[in-house]
């Protein structure tokens, strides 16, 4: 069925099988991106979430070695309670396997594994983008180059506020990614709900996601991702001058300690779960919630557009 050595739990293969909704789930956020114990809670609250919008759960992980489309339950717990779990990227994949290691899967690795597996679309809080002064350290997340080669439909928050958001969308332009905004026409800054950029797309229903979608299969003029940037409401944001403050204190403290590479972001993310007393943890949980519904809703308007 693919290039990859997947295992697919029954739920899932049944879906694929079937023709039914599937929507692909990442698993760094149990590792890494989410403290213990809310990590295993909202992991459990995003597959809920997605069924019931009437799509099909698949968190893809590592475990022993294994790529799994559709983690059970007690694969769950063993990642949100790993202390070794492995962050993989689409590179880390090969030598993590031949390792027979846990792991946990970001935006990249997961993009590729869910498109490998045939799933169409991939729920995620914000994207990895180009890092701040990459002008001198070249630090540019795997997400993008993937993207831009990954036929993958993938509702995000923007990506992370903590990244150079203009050069990232420039790089997304630049390697062709589809890029539309639902419901708005600005990009969102993922902890807040407008990161200070145009889209010159944007669409207002599930339904014309699939269209989009379709249209891109129809012409067969790109095979790479379609984005779909969905903001927080206003309402639900972080305070922007509490958010503003906290990331330039966080970037101040990345200087000093030397972090760089994979560390950056579970450590910016980390210090601001603490420098907010929590509230950009529950921001950050509200973001993957909407768009874990949201882009089952786009999976269910997808699939019936191919039902006889």
């Amino acid at each position: 069925m693919t290039d990859y050595r997947i295992h697919f739990n029954d739920e899932v293969s049944a879906a694929l099988s079937e023709g039914r909704p599937v929507v692909a789930l990442e698993s760094t956020i149990i590792s890494h991106g989410l403290p213990r114990p809310d990590n295993l809670r909202v992991a459990r609250e995003i597959e809920q979430t997605v069924r019931e919008a009437g799509a099909v759960p698949a968190t893809i992980g590592m475990i022993g070695g294994e790529l799994r489309v559709g983690l059970d339950d007690a694969q769950l717990v063993r990642l949100a309670g790993s202390d070794s779990a492995a962050k993989l990227s689409v590179r880390d994949l090969a030598p993590a396997a031949a390792a027979g290691v846990d792991g946990a899967t970001t935006v990249a690795a997961t993009s590729a594994v869910a498109a490998a597996a045939g799933i169409e679309v991939f729920a995620t809080g914000g994207l990895g983008g180009v890092h701040r002064e990459a002008a001198q350290t070249f630090d540019e997340s795997a997400d993008l180059v993937t993207l831009a080669r990954t036929p993958i439909t993938v509702v995000c928050a923007g990506v992370k506020s903590i990244l150079d958001v203009g050069a990232t969308l420039e790089r997304l332009e630049t390697l062709g990614v589809s890029l539309v905004g639902y419901r708005t026409r600005r990009f969102p800054g993922f902890f807040i709900t407008d990161g200070g950029f145009d889209l010159d797309w944007s669409v207002d229903s599930p339904a014309q996601v699939a269209a989009v979608m379709a249209a891109r299969d129809d012409h067969a003029l790109h095979r790479g991702a379609l984005l779909v940037a969905n903001p927080l409401p206003v309402e639900e944001q972080l305070d922007p001058q509490l958010h503003d403050r906290t990331l330039a204190d966080g970037l101040a403290m990345l200087a000093r300690d030397g972090i760089t590479g994979k560390a950056v972001t579970p450590f910016l993310l980390g210090h601001f779960h603490s420098a907010t007393e929590g509230a950009s943890l529950a921001v950050n949980v509200r973001i993957i919630l909407r768009n874990a519904g949201l882009a089952a809703q786009i999976a269910v308007a997808a699939a019936a557009r191919t039902t006889p």
